[in-house]
């Protein structure tokens, strides 16, 4: 059996138990107290029959028996009351020059007592200094090891044996390419002489570059764990602390760490917290955060590459990292890790879906095909919310109703049951989204519908209309930019042809028109008028959705009033495209709106089934490449 530590808690239990004791036994025989003149009394009556005198009292025993006339009569009732044939007392020691004649005289035996301070020392200074080293020990012991001043400058990594990561390359899919620029390394921490002999060296360190969710992290990991060697994690932000050099402490320890445990990976995840670009800030408040950044630089400059130490690190923001880290001979190399393709979404999801009970008919091509632009963990949650809903619902295994319910929860938001519309309002949103969807459908280059739902979701949505690319696009031509335009002004037209007025609820399209024709003139130079300049550029972070950085423009006045005209000539083109089709088809569009209101939602085979076989296919519009026509410049 393994022996328990010593704690000092235990041992100040023991003392106080020591002490509880000792003052229980010694209190156990009763002391009466007695005034100065009471024990004069006494000793003349011959009642005291031995004293004790120390420095500060007297102390002794007298006879229980004959007291009536030597003490007042309430203390001989009291005296009487102990048992006994005699009672010991105390009493204070008075300058009394005759003491010592009294005690001859009444032939009492007495004696000199040296009183000792070393318990009444222990007591009140050495057993509070222990209950209070063994409250500290406690705390410290509750908050962890980590957390004591002494470990401040360690390194707080987390440290996985070998096997111990749980993830391997047979974890990870959807990245193929990344898995393959990794593989080299792993090869080398297994077989490091096989590049030594040749006298080449593998790279000091490895940079994992993607937006969230791709699987930096993982893929980390998993090298690891191909490699069977140690693998020390931690995060950029744990370097940091209110303590100035701390940082640069805890980098030393953790490349030291490294050392002795080499062949091993150093991984830092979120570098960007601890690497951001040294002179950023004006005010310069961060002395601390650029300290550990130089320590960090000194500490790869100075780590030889044949001691099989590989470091790690992944961001989603490398455009804000020191530029002293990404060159040669730090990070040599990069690793992009890109949201997977329909190929790669689908082998996500056979990994993901390995430990759930899945009903036969399900299909993953199809799962694959109807996300788009999710990540490995936006699959990996998707799975899970799916698994979460057949349970739900009591079923035996997941079918593919629980994934297409999944997808609508995290695309558009969870369904808001208890949203009462007005039927004015119900009826509006019905034509909004039967209008997106009958645009779509008479577009060459538009994605089909999949869906269209008048069910309100999230915090603002009050119907949405789902459309499925036939395959993932990496470049669009002016032509299918236009057929999106069309798109996405369906909605706000329906409501106009329909009602004769406009409601708020294209709020949102216009912004994505707007946004997306003006970027067709300032950014993919698709306006005759201003020819293949290029006005703006994305300022906004590379794998982070966020909004751009307002940027200072480079352009004349003329120039800002001509890219205005011809943004707002693009949707005035959009919109009468829109009205023609949607008059029309004005039956289809009534017929839509109508089917939408009884069943609220409505899938891709009724609208075939609406719309005619192919839904609608012959009916569909060429997309017209119609160029805006130039304005006149407006003084």
């Amino acid at each position: 059996m393994r022996a328990e530590p010593f704690s000092v808690g235990y041992f100040v239990v023991a003392i106080l138990a020591v002490v509880f004791l000792q003052d229980f036994f010694v209190s156990s025989r009763h002391t009466e107290a007695l005034a100065y003149s009471e024990f004069k009394s006494l000793l003349a009556a011959g009642k005291v029959s031995e004293i004790a005198i120390t420095d500060t009292a007297i102390s002794g025993r007298i006879a229980a028996s004959g007291l009536d006339g030597v003490l007042p009569p309430e203390r001989v009732a009291a005296l009487g009351k102990l048992s006994g044939t005699e009672h010991f007392f105390t009493t204070v020691k008075v300058d009394d020059p005759g003491l010592i004649a009294g005690l001859d005289a009444a032939k009492v035996r007495y004696a000199g007592k040296i009183e000792s301070r070393l318990f009444a020392t222990l007591l009140s200074w050495v057993v509070p200094a222990l209950v209070f080293f063994g409250v500290w020990a406690f705390f410290m012991k509750r908050m962890g090891a980590q957390s004591g001043l002494l470990e401040i400058g360690k390194s707080r990594a987390k440290v996985y044996m070998e096997k111990q990561t749980g993830v391997n390359f047979a974890d990870v899919a959807g990245i193929d390419e990344a898995k393959a620029e990794l593989m080299e390394v792993v090869d080398f921490l297994r077989t490091p002489e096989r590049y030594r002999r040749l006298g080449g060296r593998i790279p000091k360190g490895v940079m994992l570059v993607g937006a969230p969710g791709t699987g930096k992290t993982l893929l980390a990991k998993a090298v690891a764990g191909e490699a069977g060697v140690p693998f020390l994690s931690l995060s950029g932000s744990e370097f940091v602390e209110m303590f100035v050099g701390v940082g640069a402490a805890r980098v030393r320890d953790l490349f030291k760490q490294a050392e002795e445990r080499a062949p091993c990976i150093i991984f830092i995840d979120e570098l960007d917290a601890l690497g951001k670009a040294r002179g950023m800030a004006v005010i310069g408040g961060h002395d601390e955060r650029e300290q550990t950044l130089n320590q960090l630089l000194v500490e790869m400059d100075g780590f030889a590459t044949n001691k099989g130490v590989i470091i790690m690190a992944a961001t989603n923001r490398p455009e804000i990292l020191d530029p002293a880290l990404l060159r040669p001979g730090r990070f040599d190399r990069h690793v992009t890790l890109d949201r997977p393709d329909r190929n790669g979404r689908m082998q996500i999801l056979e990994v993901h879906v390995r430990g759930v009970k899945m009903a036969p008919s399900y299909d993953l091509a199809a799962i694959a095909a109807r996300t788009p632009g999710f990540a490995g963990a936006d699959l990996s949650n998707l799975v899970i919310e799916s698994a979460l809903l057949a349970a739900r619902k009591g079923r035996d295994a997941v079918e593919m109703t629980d994934f297409d319910e999944a997808i609508d929860r995290l695309v558009a938001g969870l369904e808001r049951k208890n949203r009462v519309m007005n039927p004015l309002e119900k009826e509006t949103v019905a034509y909004h989204e039967a209008g997106h969807a009958l645009v779509a459908e008479s577009r060459r280059h538009a994605d089909r519908v999949a869906k269209i739902s008048i069910i309100p979701r999230g915090v603002a949505a009050l119907g949405y209309t789902q459309q499925q690319p036939t395959e993932d696009r990496y470049l669009l031509r002016r032509a299918e930019l236009l057929d999106r335009l069309d798109v996405l002004l369906g909605g706000r037209v329906a409501e106009e042809l329909v009602f004769g007025d406009a409601s708020t609820g294209a709020e949102n399209d216009l912004q994505r028109a707007t946004d997306l024709a003006r970027h067709m003139v300032t950014r993919y130079g698709m306006s005759e008028r201003l020819g293949l300049a290029a006005f703006e550029a994305p300022r906004g972070p590379v794998f982070l959705a966020g909004p751009t950085l307002p940027a200072a423009r480079e352009y004349a006045d003329a120039t800002a009033r001509a890219i205005d005209e011809e943004v707002i000539a693009l949707l005035d083109t959009a919109r009468a495209r829109v009205v023609e089709t949607l008059s029309g088809r004005r039956p289809a569009l009534e017929a839509l709106a109508r089917l939408l209101l009884e069943r609220e939602t409505v899938d891709r085979a009724a609208i075939e089934a609406l719309l005619g076989e192919g839904a609608a296919a012959p009916a569909r519009e060429a997309a017209v490449d119609v160029r805006p026509t130039p304005r006149p410049a407006v003084a």
